[in-house]
C-alpha cells in the first residue's frame, strides 16, 4: 500500500507549542490532513499490560489483603517522565459478582523506556480510602485516569469516583506519580453548586506540546476540558482544579460532540486521551460506539453491534466549542483477537492515553475492557 508524503513536520516550543500535523494514511483509510496519524500497531509486545493475580494490596476500605489487578488492568492515562513513558491504568480486583462495573477498580503505575515492554508497581497509587472521598469512591472505586502536566511539573489528573451507583467526575494532583492528592468532584464548587450532584466521568483537558511533554494551554485565559460519555460537553477553569461547565444562554450545559446516525459512533461518544492544540486547531480523540444495524439507527456494518474504536474531531483553536471537522471512519478499531475477547464482549480499541517522545506518537488504549494495548505513529516511517 502506498502512503501519501508527509507534509513537515513543524514542533514549536514555547508557551503554546504548535504542530503541523501530517496526513500520512493508506489511501483506503484516509485521515483528513489535520489528523494524526497513522496509528500501527507494533509487530510485538501488545497487549503491554496485563492482570497480574500476584501482586496483593492492604486494603483500608476491607482491612484484607487483595489481588488488586487481578481481573482486568485497562483504560489507561500516559505521560513521559525522566524520559521514560509512564502508564497510570484501571485495575479491577477480584471482589465482588463477576459482572462488569461490580468490582473495585484502583489505579496503578507503570513505567517503561520503550514504551512497549512495562514494569508494573506492587501496590496502586490512587485507590478508595478512609479520607475525605471516601463516600464517593466505595465501593466502585477509582477509574479512568486522564493526565496532564500543569504548571511547575505538577501533574493534572481527571479520573472518575464510582460507588457503582453513581458516578463523579475527580481531579487528583502529583508531582512524582506515585503519591496523590486527591482534591475532590471536579464540578463541586462552581455556580454555587449547580452541578455537585451531575452524574459525570471523562475529562480530556486540552494540552499543548513543550518539547516531550503534554502541557495543559490556556485559550482566551482559561483552560479547558472536554468531559462526557454519550454525548460530548465542554468545561473551563483557572487552576485545574476546580471546573466551570460551559452553559448556553439559557443556562444550560452545551453538547460540542454527539453521535452520528451511519457511523462508527452512532450510538454514543466518549473523551479520549488529552486533546491537542495544533496550528489547524484544537484535536479532540475520542472513542464512539457502534449501533450496529438495530432500529431505525444504523451504525457501520463493518463493526460489531457495541464494538468501540476511535475517532477524530477539529475544533477551533480559539472557540473550543466550535466544530470544524470529524472522521467518517475510526483510525483505531478492534481487529486483534486480543481486542476482541474480554470482558467486553463487543470489543474495543478505547483510547485514553497519548505521548509523544523520540519523533513517535505512542496512544494507550483499552483492548475489551481486560488489557492495555498501545498503538505508534512513527514520524520517521513512510
Amino acid at each position: 500500500m502506498n502512503a501519501k508524503t508527509n507534509r513537515p513536520w513543524l514542533l514549536v516550543i514555547g508557551i503554546v507549542g504548535l504542530l503541523d500535523l501530517p496526513a500520512s494514511l493508506p489511501a483506503e483509510s484516509e485521515l483528513p490532513k489535520w489528523a494524526l496519524g497513522p496509528f500501527i500497531r507494533p509487530e510485538t509486545g501488545n497487549p503491554v499490560i496485563k492482570p497480574d493475580a500476584s501482586a496483593r494490596f492492604d486494603c483500608p476500605m476491607r482491612q484484607q489483603t487483595l489481588r488488586w489487578q487481578a481481573l482486568h488492568t485497562f483504560n489507561p492515562a500516559a505521560v513521559v517522565r525522566d524520559d521514560k513513558i509512564f502508564v497510570l491504568y484501571r485495575a479491577e480486583d477480584d471482589t465482588g459478582t463477576m459482572q462488569m462495573d461490580q468490582h473495585t477498580s484502583r489505579i496503578g503505575l507503570a513505567e517503561s523506556a520503550d514504551g512497549i515492554k512495562f514494569k508494573t508497581e506492587p501496590l496502586p497509587v490512587l485507590y478508595p480510602d478512609i479520607d475525605s472521598q471516601i463516600g464517593a469512591e466505595w465501593t466502585g472505586g477509582c477509574e479512568d485516569p486522564r493526565v496532564v502536566e500543569g504548571e511547575e511539573g505538577l501533574y493534572i489528573m481527571t479520573y472518575t469516583q464510582s460507588t457503582r451507583n453513581d458516578v463523579r467526575l475527580a481531579i487528583a494532583t502529583s508531582r512524582d506519580l506515585l503519591n496523590w492528592q486527591k482534591q475532590g468532584p471536579a464540578f463541586a464548587r462552581a455556580l454555587d453548586g449547580k452541578y455537585a450532584s451531575l452524574p459525570s466521568k471523562s475529562g480530556a483537558i486540552v494540552c499543548t506540546v513543550e518539547g516531550e511533554r503534554l502541557k495543559a494551554v490556556k485559550i482566551r485565559g482559561k483552560y479547558w476540558m472536554y468531559w462526557g460519555e454519550g454525548v460530548i460537553s465542554l468545561a473551563h477553569s483557572e487552576n485545574l482544579l476546580d471546573w466551570t461547565i460551559a452553559e448556553n444562554l439559557r443556562g444550560d450545559k452545551i453538547t460540542v460532540l454527539r453521535g452520528r446516525n451511519g457511523f462508527f459512533d452512532s450510538s454514543r461518544v466518549d473523551c479520549g486521551p488529552p486533546a491537542v492544540l495544533t496550528e489547524n486547531g484544537i484535536i479532540f480523540f475520542y472513542n464512539g460506539e457502534n449501533l450496529g444495524q438495530e432500529g431505525q439507527l444504523k451504525g457501520d456494518p463493518s463493526l460489531a453491534n457495541g464494538a468501540y474504536a476511535a475517532g477524530q474531531a477539529l475544533f477551533d483553536s480559539q472557540d473550543p466549542s466550535r466544530l470544524i471537522g470529524r472522521t467518517d471512519s475510526p483510525f483505531l478499531k478492534p481487529e486483534q483477537a486480543y481486542e476482541k475477547t474480554g470482558q467486553y464482549a463487543g470489543g474495543a480499541t478505547f483510547i485514553e492515553g497519548l505521548v509523544y517522545t523520540k519523533g513517535k506518537w505512542f496512544l494507550y488504549y483499552s483492548c475489551a475492557d481486560s488489557t492495555v494495548g498501545v498503538a505508534i505513529y512513527d514520524l520517521a516511517a513512510p
